[in-house]
């Protein structure tokens, strides 16, 4: 990291500590950071309006009517105490209004909802004026101040009392797969389940590292900018870290469409295709509400509200696990030629038998799709503790299938990273050379079409024929020792319930909110 920009974090990072004594966790810490430093950077665009003579050519972030003058940053560096607290909630609910469908902005979605929770105005009075005050944040560069909010975030992970975790996918990991992938400026690249928009940031980033800027024409930049590039976040609290995270790299524009999509991915066919799709969906096994094509139930499914996915492979028969369902939608985002890499729990492996829900999408994934790699990933890398996933690569392929035509998998290549590999969060945490051999070996440059790939102790081929001979089509192989891939463990299914409670409890929260209810208030006798 950037020494300024490790400056930066620990300076922040200082006081989330110092809040922590009045009750405000990590991630509201970020929350409060974020709606700060958008007023700084608001204040400090109108600072350099005042050297540009030309008004036509003058920008603003905050609305501009004649009750906005003078309104912003101003009305909190010049005041203490209680005026300092009641002008920053002031400004918190006048910016936190609902705008209507169809004129939302990336300031509308940080501030949707907006509340102060930083009730110490000592406290505030020193995060104002002692570290955003001090900061420039509008005119410094992308690799400073983009680089610090994202290690707040990383930071913020290892708050697992406040579930922070489970939008945290280690962003080694992160860059391997984009390396894999290798996105170009010409690409739509979106994540139907975002977090803070890890997956997004690093494509770009790699786009940018790899095309000179001048080799890209502008009106290409731009559309990737401003358009080519988004996500989805179910929960509007992570959403709105997710639209800062992507403002600080320069993805966006306050005042333009919001690149993040808040709202279940799930509910309903996407409504622009994408040509890469990266994304590591929650790892709960079930959803409160089931997918469904046409109505046919699967056996042992709870009787739920469903969406109605007609685009969906499993047609009438549904599934209440998110994940396959997140496979299945991430099949349908794809352009005609578009690729996927998806991190996936080992139960969507093997889950399910003969007919079974998570058979029969197996068999479309290996039947009229391209699944060429396969990674198995080694447990302790991520803060869902014991959780054992693996990393699926899989291609679109245009043009009508018959049903007589050959499986458009032809062989499926499975690397072990799993055997004799067990990682910790600090101690012995995932680093990029242990990704080295997968990428060489599964993703050489001089071999992007993957037709000269060598076999290894880890890395393997397989025939898709006799996988799809087997009524289960399980894809639970490829391991140099099958032990690892062992039924769950006790430790392993309690952080799989602990996971479960973590997301639901943040989807309650998330709804309270939206419906303006404080669940910090306790029940009366």
């Amino acid at each position: 990291m950037n020494p300024e920009a490790r400056r930066l974090v620990d300076r922040l990072w200082t006081y989330c500590n110092v809040l922590r004594d009045d009750g405000v966790s990590s991630l509201e810490y970020l929350e409060q950071l974020s709606f700060l430093v958008f007023l700084k950077m608001a204040h400090e665009v109108e600072e350099l309006n005042a050297y540009i003579s030309d008004p036509s050519e003058h920008q603003h972030i905050l609305p501009t009517t004649p009750e906005w003058q003078r309104r912003g940053w101003r009305e909190l560096v010049d005041v203490d105490g209680e005026p300092l607290e009641k002008a920053y909630t002031a400004l918190l609910t006048d910016l936190g209004h609902r705008a209507p469908e169809g004129e939302e902005t990336t300031l509308s979605l940080i501030f949707n909802r907006a509340r102060n929770r930083i009730e110490n105005a000592a406290n505030l009075r020193r995060l104002v004026s002692d570290l955003i005050n001090k900061e420039k944040w509008y005119g410094s560069r992308t690799d400073i101040k983009g680089a610090a909010y994202e290690a707040l975030i990383a930071r913020s992970a290892e708050d697992t009392k406040a579930g922070a975790g489970q939008y945290f996918t280690p962003r080694v990991l992160i860059e391997s797969i984009v390396r894999c992938m290798r996105p170009t400026p010409y690409d739509t690249i979106t994540d139907p389940a975002c977090g803070t928009g890890g997956f997004l940031l690093a494509a770009y980033a790699y786009i940018l590292s790899e095309y000179a800027k001048d080799d890209i024409p502008d009106d290409v930049y731009e559309r990737l900018r401003t358009g080519g590039i988004w996500g989805t976040e179910i929960v509007p609290s992570t959403a709105r870290l997710a639209a800062m995270n992507m403002l600080l790299h320069n993805l966006g524009d306050p005042t333009g469409k919001p690149l993040i999509k808040v709202g279940d991915a799930l509910a309903k066919p996407p409504s622009d295709l994408a040509s890469v799709v990266l994304a590591n969906p929650p790892f709960g096994r079930k959803s409160s509400l089931a997918i469904t094509g046409v109505g046919k139930k699967d056996s042992g499914d709870r009787e739920d509200i469903a969406y109605h996915r007609p685009d969906f492979w499993l047609g009438e028969q549904t599934t209440t696990n998110k994940q396959f369902n997140f496979l299945q939608h991430i099949g349908t985002l794809l352009t005609d030629r578009g690729r996927a890499a998806v991190i996936l729990p080992d139960n969507v492996l093997f889950e399910g038998g003969k007919d079974s829900a998570g058979a029969q999408i197996r068999r479309e994934l290996l039947t009229n799709y391209r699944l060429h790699t396969m990674l198995r990933l080694p447990a302790g890398i991520f803060y869902a503790g014991g959780v054992k996933a693996n990393v699926l690569f899989f291609d679109a392929v245009p043009d009508h299938r018959e049903e007589s035509d050959s499986p458009r998998t032809d062989r499926l290549w499975i690397y072990d990273l799993r055997t004799g590999n067990r990682f910790t969060l600090k101690q012995n945490p995932l680093r990029p050379e242990h990704l080295a051999d997968f990428e060489k070996r599964a993703f050489s440059p001089e071999d992007p079409d993957h037709s000269h790939r060598e076999e290894s102790e880890r890395f393997r081929v397989y025939e898709t024929g006799p996988l799809l001979s087997d009524p289960a089509v399980n894809l639970d192989i490829g391991l140099i020792d099958p032990a690892t891939s062992d039924s769950v463990s006790i430790p392993e299914l309690t952080a799989s319930v602990a996971s479960d409670l973590r997301a639901a409890l943040s989807e309650i929260e998330a709804f309270a909110e939206e419906l303006g209810v404080d669940l910090t208030m306790a029940p009366e006798d």
